[in-house]
C-alpha cells in the first residue's frame, strides 16, 4: 500500500493511533427567533458549565506542565466564565429580544471586547478583552457542538494532526497520550519539529494537507524515519509498522547501551555531544540520553511562558536549576533571543517587513539595556553553581560583541563590588548564524572563547531563503559545499586561536552531517536529547582521519547539494 501522503520527516519514531485534529472551530451561527426562552438559557447554562469543566482540566495542565505563572491565564478565564454580571447580561438579553443564546451571547461579550479594548492606557482592561474572546468562543463552540481543540483535555492515546502547531499548543502536549504529531507546514527546523525531537514523540512536518484528508477518529500511522503518512490503513499495513515499531524499540535499546559512554570516533578522536533544551524541565531528558552537557540553552522560553519580564530572581532560579542539575558539565546559555518568528505580547516590537533580518535578539538587547542586565545578573549570581557558558545570538560584527561583553563586565564588576560570588571560569562566546561573522571569524576568534554555530539561520542567510517558506525549502541545503566552506573557516578559525568551535543548529543531529562536521574538526555536537544516542553510536563507527579526505573531498570536488549527499552515502552505506 501506498503512502497517503510524504512530508518531511521531522522526529524519529513510529506511531499508530486514532487522528485528533487540532484545526479552528467552525463558529458561524444564524439568529433566530424564539419563543421557549427558557430553554435557550437552560442550553446556555449547560454550555457555560462544560467550559467551565474543560478551562479547569486546562488550567491543571498548564500547572503541572508550565507553572503557577501560565496556569493564572485560565484562573482569569474561569472568572469570566463565572461572571454573574456577564451571564446575567446575556439571559438577560435571550428574554428580552427572543433570540437564540448564541445570538445573545455574541452581542453582549461583543460588547465588553470593544469596551475594554478601547481601554488603550490600561493594559489589564485590554487582557480582559482577550480573556472574554476565549471564553466566549468556548461557549459558542459548546452552544453549537463543536470541538474547540484543546491539547491539555487529550485524555486517549491519539496522534495529533494540525497546520502547525504553536509554541502554546506544544506546551500543552501530554506524552501520555499524544503519540506523534504530522502538520501541514513546517520544517526540520520549524519550532513544532524541534518540539517533538524535544518531546522524543514522532513527527512529520511538511505535508502540505493533511488536515484536509485526515478526521478525528480515523486510524492513522506516522513513520518519522521516513516521512510517510498513512490514513485509514489496511489491517496489513498496521501490522507491517507494528513491527517496525517494534524494530526501532529494538535499535532505541541498543543505542541506550552507549547512555554512559564518551563520545570517541573508530580511530579515538574524541569530540562532545552535548544536548538543546528550552526549561529546565528538559534535564531529565539530557540526562536519560546521555548528554555530555548543554550546548544550547534557549532562554527566551522564559520571556515567552510569562506575562511580564521574568525578574532577575526567576531567571537566576531557572539558571541555576540547570547548572546544578548537569553536575559540573558545561552549560552554554544564549542569551535572550526574542523577534522573528517569536514574539512578547508585553514587548510591543515594530511590524516589520523582514522580522528575521530586523530588531531581534542581541539587536534588542543592547537597545533595552536594563532587560539585559538583568538577565545579565542573573547569570553571574548562577554561575558558581555549575560551569556555565554564556552566548550572544545574532552577532553580526565586532562591535556587536564588544558592547555585549562590556555590559557583562560591568555587572559583573558591581556583584563583586556587592561581595555577591561569582565564577571565575565564565566561557564567553557567540552564536555564529550571520554570514558576516562567519566570514570575519578569523578576527571574532581572538576576542571570544569559543564559537556555536546555529545552522538554522546561517544556512538561511547564505542561501537567501526563508526556511518555512514551503516554495524555497528546498534551498535550504545544509550540505551545500558553500554552507561546508564557511562552517570550515569557522572551525579553522577557532582552533588557530586555541579556541573550541561547536555546533548547535539542527545539522548537528542530522546523520546525513554527522560524518563531514568529524571531518571539519567540529569539537561539540549539540542537538535534541533524542539524538545523542545514535549520534554517538555513527560517530562511533567514523575513522576521523577518512572523515577529512570526506570532507575535503565534499568542499573541493563536489558542485551540487546532490553530489554531497551521493559522497556521504557512499562511504557510510555499509558501517
Amino acid at each position: 500500500m501506498k503512502p497517503t501522503l510524504k512530508g518531511i520527516a521531522a522526529s524519529d519514531g513510529i506511531a499508530i493511533a486514532k487522528v485528533y485534529t487540532l484545526t479552528e472551530p467552525d463558529l458561524r451561527f444564524e439568529k433566530r427567533a424564539v419563543n421557549d426562552t427558557s430553554l435557550e438559557v437552560s442550553r446556555l447554562d449547560d454550555a457555560i458549565a462544560a467550559s467551565a469543566k474543560e478551562i479547569e482540566l486546562i488550567r491543571q495542565t498548564a500547572l503541572t506542565n508550565l507553572g503557577e505563572e501560565e496556569a493564572k491565564v485560565f484562573d482569569a478565564h474561569l472568572m469570566v466564565a463565572n461572571d454573574p454580571e456577564l451571564i446575567g447580561q446575556v439571559k438577560e438579553t435571550i428574554e428580552s429580544q427572543k433570540v437564540n443564546a448564541e445570538s445573545a451571547l455574541k452581542d453582549v461579550t461583543d460588547m465588553f471586547i470593544n469596551l475594554f479594548a478601547s481601554m488603550e492606557d490600561n493594559p489589564y482592561m485590554q487582557e480582559r478583552a482577550a480573556d472574554i474572546r476565549d471564553v466566549a468562543e468556548r461557549v459558542l463552540a459548546n452552544l453549537l457542538g463543536v470541538k474547540v481543540p484543546s491539547p491539555a483535555t487529550i485524555d486517549q492515546e491519539v496522534i495529533i494532526v494540525a497546520k502547525d502547531l504553536t509554541p502554546s499548543d506544544t506546551a500543552q502536549l501530554n506524552r501520555k497520550y499524544v503519540k506523534a504529531f504530522v502538520t501541514d507546514i513546517g520544517g526540520r527546523t520549524s519550532h513544532s519539529a524541534i518540539m517533538a525531537r524535544s518531546l522524543e514523540i514522532p513527527a512529520i512536518v511538511g505535508t502540505k494537507d493533511v488536515t484536509s484528508l485526515a478526521k478525528d477518529g480515523d486510524i492513522i500511522i506516522i513513520d518519522g524515519l521516513s516521512g510517510d503518512v498513512f490514513i485509514n490503513p489496511s489491517q496489513e499495513v498496521i501490522g507491517e509498522y507494528e513491527a517496525k515499531a517494534q524494530a526501532f524499540a529494538a535499535q532505541q535499546a541498543e543505542w541506550n547501551k552507549l547512555k554512559d559512554a564518551e563520545t570517541f570516533s573508530k580511530d579515538g578522536k574524541q569530540v562532545e555531544l552535548a544536548a538543546n533544551i528550552g526549561t529546565p524541565k528538559d534535564l531529565e531528558s539530557v540526562i536519560n540520553n546521555g548528554a555530555e552537557g548543554i550546548g544550547l540553552y534557549r532562554t527566551e522560553f522564559l520571556y515567552m511562558d510569562s506575562h511580564e519580564f521574568p525578574t532577575e530572581e526567576d531567571q537566576f532560579e531557572a539558571y541555576k536549576a540547570v547548572l546544578e542539575g548537569m553536575d559540573g558539565k558545561a552549560v552554554v546559555v544564549r542569551t535572550m533571543d526574542i523577534g522573528g518568528d517569536k514574539e512578547l505580547p508585553y514587548l510591543p516590537l515594530p511590524h516589520e517587513m523582514n522580522p528575521f533580518l530586523g530588531y531581534r535578539a542581541i539587536r534588542i538587547s543592547l537597545s533595552e539595556p536594563e532587560m539585559f542586565r538583568t538577565q545579565l545578573r542573573a547569570l553571574l549570581r548562577a554561575s558558581v553553581y555549575g560551569k556555565l557558558r554564556i552566548m550572544f545570538p545574532m552577532i553580526a560584527t565586532l562591535n556587536d560583541f564588544r558592547g555585549a561583553k562590556a555590559l557583562l563586565e560591568e555587572e559583573k564588576a558591581k556583584l563583586i563590588a556587592e561581595e555577591i560570588p561569582v565564577s571565575d571560569d565564565i566561557e564567553v562566546g557567540i552564536m555564529i548564524e550571520i554570514p558576516a561573522a562567519a566570514v570575519l571569524a578569523h578576527q571574532f576568534a581572538k576576542e571570544v572563547d569559543f564559537f556555536s554555530i546555529g545552522t538554522n539561520d546561517l544556512i538561511q542567510y547564505t542561501m537567501a531563503a526563508d526556511r518555512m517558506n514551503e516554495r524555497v525549502s528546498y534551498l535550504y541545503q545544509p550540505y551545500n559545499p558553500s554552507i561546508l566552506t564557511l562552517i570550515k573557516h569557522v572551525i579553522d578559525s577557532a582552533h588557530k586561536e586555541g579556541k573550541w568551535a561547536g555546533m548547535c543548529g539542527e545539522m548537528a543531529g542530522d546523520q546525513m552531517a554527522v560524518p563531514l562536521l568529524l571531518g571539519l574538526g567540529l569539537d561539540e555536537f549539540s542537538m535534541s536529547a533524542s539524538s545523542v544516542l545514535k549520534t554517538r553510536s555513527l560517530i562511533s563507527k567514523l575513522d576521523s582521519k577518512e572523515m577529512e579526505k570526506l570532507a575535503d573531498k565534499a568542499i573541493n570536488e563536489c558542485t551540487t547539494v546532490e553530489e554531497v549527499m551521493a559522497l556521504v552515502t557512499q562511504v557510510t552505506e555499509n558501517l
